[in-house]
């Protein structure tokens, strides 16, 4: 089968989605497709690497952030990959890529899956002055995408509730992206854990909080800080790792709390340095409440760190409750999950990572490759469309 993914955000951007659209298509390729990227550069320029397109483009952070708009003409573009007939499209961002893979899909008749990555309605602060109004612009704008596209896959049942509630016009699967699982189980038990927290000047008997992702303000991340102020009283450190527009502001909030000295900024780590940070943690945290599924979790678990996270519904099927990890609801239970891992006895620390490490199998990218060539052959099959499977 040929399959053309579209996304506006691509190596080497970092975030979910790219890590999405990498681990998938590697799992297509490897069961023998043709798989062709169509995204967006980093300048104005349009080039070819590979089977990956490069349309140019101009940043427009200030809509939503690292978001790019094209710029070029891409009238050949689009002939060659005509030219190519692929079987079906799978979009993954909602913008500029998404129209050019509706002009292919048009010409050639061939359906079109969309993967709703992205809860917008959670970042009105970038594109409206009133939230409201946001949310109202987002449900409207997700309805006419949905009559655009044969199908959407929700990345958890959180955002297939979100997708109901807007009243999409097409059918929706849930299906988990996908990691690497074995990207971070293979540093378990190295010495990476001794090597990072030397790296910050940190014991090996001090309780780590880790935070890896974004540094953005719907990640909530000031809660963390907050609840650092008392967890700091117990020899705990919150280390956060990455970086962001919202950075400074989280530096100059650890001054004001007077905790500067209990919280460490790593800053940007290379994106294959990442994995062997999470070997520094004791536990994962997160207070954000905006993922549409949270890959970090998932990585976490995967390196064998138990989570601490703010309860939320896509953790649903993601913590297993005493088990790999805990979700809270305030600073009380917060306190309360730290707690009962501090008293701890090591065998009972080890058995926690150990399921905690088992439990990321089920969101493999293996897995999530199989699902999603079912939904490419299911779609194919119906009348209409796809000839050359």
């Amino acid at each position: 089968m040929k399959i053309l993914i579209t996304t506006d955000w691509y190596e080497p951007v970092v975030n979910g989605v790219v890590t999405s659209v990498l681990n998938l298509t590697k799992q297509l390729k490897e069961k023998g497709h043709e798989v062709k990227i169509l995204t967006l550069s980093k300048t104005c320029h349009t080039y070819i690497e590979g089977d990956v397109i490069y349309v140019g483009s101009v940043g427009v952070g200030l809509i939503y952030p690292e978001a790019r708009l094209k710029v070029a003409v891409i009238r050949q573009i689009i002939k060659g990959l005509i030219d190519w007939k692929p079987d079906i499209i799978h979009s993954q961002c909602e913008f500029s890529t998404f129209f050019m893979a509706k002009r292919i899909a048009e010409e050639l008749q061939i359906p079109i899956i969309h993967t709703y990555h992205t809860v917008y309605e959670d970042y009105t602060h970038y594109f409206s002055p009133n939230v409201v109004w946001g949310k109202a612009i987002v449900q409207k704008m997700t309805h006419l995408l949905s009559e655009k596209v044969d199908y959407m896959i929700a990345p958890s049942r959180k955002i297939e509730d979100v997708l109901d509630r807007y009243e999409v016009a097409c059918p929706v699967a849930v299906v988990p992206s996908g990691i690497d699982t074995e990207k971070y189980t293979q540093y378990i038990g190295t010495e990476w854990r001794e090597k990072i927290r030397a790296k910050y000047g940190i014991s090996d008997d001090t309780t780590v909080l880790l935070y890896v992702g974004r540094l953005a303000k719907e990640k909530n991340i000031e809660e963390l800080l907050h609840y650092q102020k008392q967890a700091a009283k117990h020899d705990t450190k919150l280390l956060i790792v990455g970086g962001g527009p919202y950075k400074e502001t989280l530096v100059e909030e650890t001054k004001n709390l007077g905790i500067e000295d209990t919280v460490i900024f790593t800053g940007m780590i290379a994106p294959d340095q990442v994995a062997k940070y999470y070997q520094a943690g004791d536990l994962f945290v997160s207070a954000s409440t905006s993922e549409t599924q949270g890959l970090t979790y998932v990585e976490a678990l995967a390196a064998g760190i138990p989570l601490l996270c703010r309860e939320d519904p896509c953790l649903d099927q993601v913590v297993q409750e005493d088990t790999n990890g805990w979700t809270y609801t305030d600073e009380a239970s917060f306190e309360k999950c730290l707690s009962i891992w501090q008293q701890m006895l090591p065998d009972e620390k080890e058995w926690m990572r150990q399921e905690a490490e088992a439990s990321s199998e089920a969101f493999s990218s293996k897995t999530f490759g199989e699902k999603i060539e079912k939904i490419y052959m299911e779609e194919c099959q119906k009348p209409q469309i796809c000839d050359t499977l």
